[in-house]
């Protein structure tokens, strides 16, 4: 035999070897027919009409989401997913929405407003024409100036904000310099968003101005938020000041049934400037304020979503790998990228997988679970429950553990999407580095897509918290931020208009492959230690 047959006998004998050592993609890989169904098979954007422009907006307690859950479940059924229903936890408190809105200067000229009421605000019986005053005050002796003087009027809670011109554009891609950074990065409990000292000082005195209004008790309270411009509105819930020293986390609730709430409105910060602007030089406000909501219920209970493909393996059909993102959403838009996005690609996943398993005949071994949040928008409320009644009593989101419970070692992952219509670029590992060569191996299919980074950071504000903190493996996906935090984000512009379709298969089709490759491997990923409250807490 020659030397050139020698090598090609060897090379033949060692191929097979070579390729089960990578993970490649061939047309039996697993990830070309996930591929197929997600992306050119896709019914992401059905999902996202229905759950936006049918049942949007979606405020926890509301009416509008009772209806997009009972259509959700119903979708999940028609597909054959199992186990669908409802989980309660709560009691939340009461519902709320919005019927009717409407603005008018009235005085010295006639425009009408762009504003929005905040959540759990009550009604205005109106129309109601009122004087508007600024509140330009932050020692006592100034508050002392307008004590007895603000009952009935709307006032002004800051001063008028600069409105920048945008020469960079709102929306933006990661970079390979941006990606790369977060790949470099050390640092596990890395945020990149914190308070800076004007800012923690502007909100001190924001809550002292706020505490004084709940005395004086006018009409309404307007502000025009911190970002935003061009019509677009950042909008939440009301704010209820607690007495002196009271920390953000401490607050009254506006949704608690015995808690008092002004009306409090925001506006577009054009239009308030130009009021602001009246006042400032010496014009004499009023407005025609017409504000119609309704509260729904006292101490009621709030409620997750839940469906299954269930398990098949003798061994591993009793663990579960769960995927989740938030259902409610803020009321001024439809909540679209916040959050029905992630809810759109959760139940695409669940979709493509249930229809992977159909045309291959192959079953998961491990049970996967849908989870759809409630809460989510008042403190990560759903996912905090679910963990306490599942997996391990923590406190608040992000532990310490007090116990665990039986199912803490039945769960192999949790996967989470709530950063808006971007397209998956990768995972943040929360500090967990042993899964690293896993996930490295499953994004490999995707780099062609631009999903090929992983960072050991944190990244915050969402459901895979409870997970991370009860010692769990729970992960969410880096995205590209679009204009989530410039354009959509809690404002009227978060509209089905906004979600980009290409992102959001391409996101379906990796979350969907990262759930089979966890429902099939032999093991569980790999954990990091659990936070426990005290060394005796630990078993079960």
């Amino acid at each position: 035999m020659s030397r050139l047959h020698v090598l090609l006998f060897c090379f033949l004998w060692l191929l097979p070897a070579v390729l089960v050592g990578q993970e490649t993609q061939t047309a039996t890989d697993p990830a070309t027919l996930i591929r197929t169904i997600g992306l050119e098979e896709s019914q992401v954007m059905e999902t996202a009409w229905w759950l936006t422009e049918v049942y949007g907006p979606r405020l926890t307690g509301s009416p509008e989401l009772d209806r997009a859950a009972a259509w959700a479940m119903d979708q999940m059924k028609a597909w054959g997913l199992e186990n669908v229903h409802k989980e309660m936890w709560g009691p939340f408190g009461r519902g709320w929405s919005l019927e009717h809105v409407a603005m008018t200067v009235t005085s010295p000229t006639t425009f009408p407003v762009i504003a929005y009421p905040k959540a759990w605000s009550p009604s205005i019986e109106g129309p109601v024409e009122a004087e508007v005053v600024y509140l330009d005050a932050t020692t006592d002796e100034e508050f002392a100036k307008y004590r007895g003087t603000l009952a009935g009027k709307i006032v002004l809670l800051e001063d008028a904000r600069p409105v920048p011109q945008h020469f960079e554009p709102l929306a933006r891609r990661r970079d390979a310099e941006n990606l790369l950074q977060l790949a470099n990065l050390a640092d596990p409990d890395y945020q990149p968003y914190r308070y800076s000292q004007a800012a923690l000082e502007a909100l001190r005195i924001r809550m002292k101005r706020l505490r004084f209004l709940y005395e004086e008790k006018p009409l309404a309270i307007l502000d025009r938020y911190r970002k935003g411009d061009g019509g677009t509105v950042f909008v939440s819930s009301a704010t209820v000041p607690g007495p002196e020293g009271t920390s953000w986390r401490e607050l009254p609730h506006p949704w608690d049934p015995d808690v008092e709430v002004i009306p409090q409105l925001t506006v577009a910060v054009e239009h308030y400037n130009r009021i602001f602007r009246l006042l400032q030089h010496g014009f004499p406000v009023r407005i025609s304020l017409d504000l119609r909501t309704k509260y729904h219920g006292t101490n009621e209970m709030a409620y997750n979503i839940l469906a299954e493909i269930p398990g098949t393996d003798p061994q591993l059909k009793d663990e579960v790998v769960m995927l989740g993102a938030h259902f409610d959403s803020w009321h001024a838009g439809t909540g679209a990228t916040d959050n029905a996005a992630g809810s759109a690609v959760v139940m695409e996943a669940a979709r493509i997988l249930k229809e992977y398993f159909r045309r291959t005949g192959e079953q998961p071994r491990r049970t996967i679970r849908v989870a759809l949040w409630t809460g989510e928008e008042q403190g990560l409320y759903g996912s905090v429950a679910y963990v306490n009644q599942h997996f391990a009593e923590i406190e608040g989101w992000n532990g310490p553990v007090k116990r665990l419970k039986p199912e803490h070692v039945r769960l192999a992952a949790y996967y989470n999407l709530d950063n808006g219509t971007g397209k998956i670029r990768g995972v943040y590992l929360q500090g967990n580095e042993a899964v690293a060569p896993i996930f490295r191996r499953w994004l490999k299919p995707f780099h062609d897509l631009g999903a090929a980074t992983l960072t050991i950071a944190n990244t915050g504000g969402t459901d895979h918290l409870p997970f991370d903190g009860a010692g769990l493996p729970g992960f969410q996906f880096i995205q590209d931020p679009i204009a989530y935090s410039t354009r959509t984000h809690h404002s009227n512009m978060d509209v089905y208009d906004n979600l980009v379709a290409d992102d959001l298969k391409q996101a379906a089709t990796i979350m969907a492959y990262f759930v089979y490759r966890t429902a099939q491997r032999d093991e569980k990923l790999p954990r990091k230690p659990v936070k426990m409250a005290s060394a005796s807490d630990a078993s079960h």
